[in-house]
């Protein structure tokens, strides 16, 4: 850890079990973590190894405790009627968003990705109430770019935006990226002035990154949360990603806060400086590993190898998380259905969600029942395969993403 990291750290720490109970009296009574978390302990982590014996805190529990304590959950040091904006995402959790310029340590990735002052970007992620649009939109004002705020959908709207605008960068997920580049093929729009994009929050496989590629977007993707902003990003090297500076980040061993050997596959832990929304040792549920040496970029940060996977069942499709407990209340409202298991794939070079359903009678209607009931708990929409009861595995699975990486 450097000098830097741990005169931040050691402030931030102080700081946040002052003005964040949460963060001090809250946390002591959990039985994984030191028996104290008083000030003068949290003043005294100025070290990796200092920092792995503090407990985890997971998102569920972060949940739990804006539930008890709303709007945040007492981890907030700034008071919510200060912040600039409050945002809720998929659980829901809330975040706040405070002000300053690039609060999200996203220009960064931005500028990694081959943004610049006075380029357009066209910001396909969503602006309604989740963080995802003001995230990258706070970078590129940072940079010095001029943002077209797109949001999510309205496919044809965009497309125009975007011929008569004429933006050089996009942001969002790939995945609608790529739908926009074919509907403006299909319309005959001309969307030429797009050369590069930052994408996150869905899979890039190499099959789509080359595809966008060969349609003129040359993209690279960042790693960013909701709690976090902007945690690790791709270089122009394109061998992992380099861990923003923003945080400090730990890979330990799924269900422990352990630090795993270098190299290891484990859970990625984040602790953020944030001002007014410090996190210590959030675990993300993502899975990833370290890689060895400097990027051939230039840059000496550590570097990770991107998301692996959940370390836990909750898994993310089109951007959105879909958690175990959402598939548990899809079965619940239907009283016919036994056990039931979702698989996520891809198909033609998009998320794709099927709901099987174990069912001993299969009244009319019942497949678009259900269906219905699935896009309303998860907002996506998906498949329903009703199957003979004994036709799923009794192994505990609930949602099994069958994407392939790379």
């Amino acid at each position: 850890m450097t000098p830097q990291k741990r005169a931040r750290l050691s402030c931030a720490s102080a700081s946040s079990s002052r003005k964040c109970p949460s963060l001090s009296r809250g946390r002591r009574a959990r039985p994984a973590g030191p028996s104290s978390w008083a000030a003068p302990r949290l003043r005294s982590v100025t070290s990796r190894a200092a920092l792995a014996a503090l407990p985890l805190l997971r998102k569920s529990e972060l949940k739990d405790r804006q539930t008890a304590k709303p709007p945040l959950g007492g981890f907030a040091v700034t008071a919510p009627r200060k912040l600039k904006r409050l945002l809720m995402s998929p659980g829901p959790i809330f975040e706040p968003e405070g002000h300053g310029a690039d609060w999200w340590n996203s220009a960064r990735a931005l500028f990694a990705a081959g943004f610049r002052s006075g380029d357009i970007v066209h910001n396909s992620f969503a602006y309604h109430l989740t963080p995802g649009g003001f995230i990258l939109e706070a970078g590129a004002h940072a940079l010095g770019c001029t943002v077209i705020p797109g949001g999510v959908g309205n496919t044809e709207q965009q497309v125009d935006a975007i011929a008569h605008l004429k933006p050089s960068g996009y942001t969002g997920t790939p995945d609608f990226l790529k739908i926009l580049l074919d509907a403006a093929e299909n319309a005959g729009k001309d969307v030429s002035s797009l050369k590069r994009g930052l994408v996150s929050g869905a899979a890039l496989p190499s099959s789509l990154r080359e595809h966008l590629a060969g349609q003129g977007v040359a993209v690279k993707q960042c790693y960013a949360t909701a709690e976090l902003g902007v945690i690790a990003y791709e270089t122009p090297a394109l061998e992992g990603m380099v861990v923003n500076e923003s945080v400090i980040v730990e890979i330990v061993r799924p269900g422990t806060g352990d630090p795993v050997a270098k190299g290891e596959v484990g859970e990625v832990v984040v602790t953020s400086f944030n001002a007014d929304y410090p996190m210590i040792r959030l675990a993300t549920g993502d899975l990833s590993a370290v890689l060895a040496g400097r990027s051939p970029c230039g840059r000496t940060n550590m570097r990770i190898k991107g998301r692996m996977g959940r370390a836990d069942q909750t898994t993310k499709v089109k951007g959105m998380f879909v958690h175990p407990g959402q598939i548990d209340e899809v079965a619940k409202r239907h009283s016919e259905l036994g056990r039931v298991r979702l698989s996520v794939t891809r198909e033609r070079e998009q998320d794709v969600m099927t709901l099987a359903a174990e069912c001993a009678t299969r009244p009319g209607g019942l497949e678009d029942a259900v269906a219905a009931t699935l896009q309303a708990v998860t907002k996506l929409k998906g498949r329903v395969e009703l199957v003979a009861p004994g036709t799923l595995p009794n192994d505990g699975k609930v949602i099994a993403d069958e994407r392939s990486i790379g």
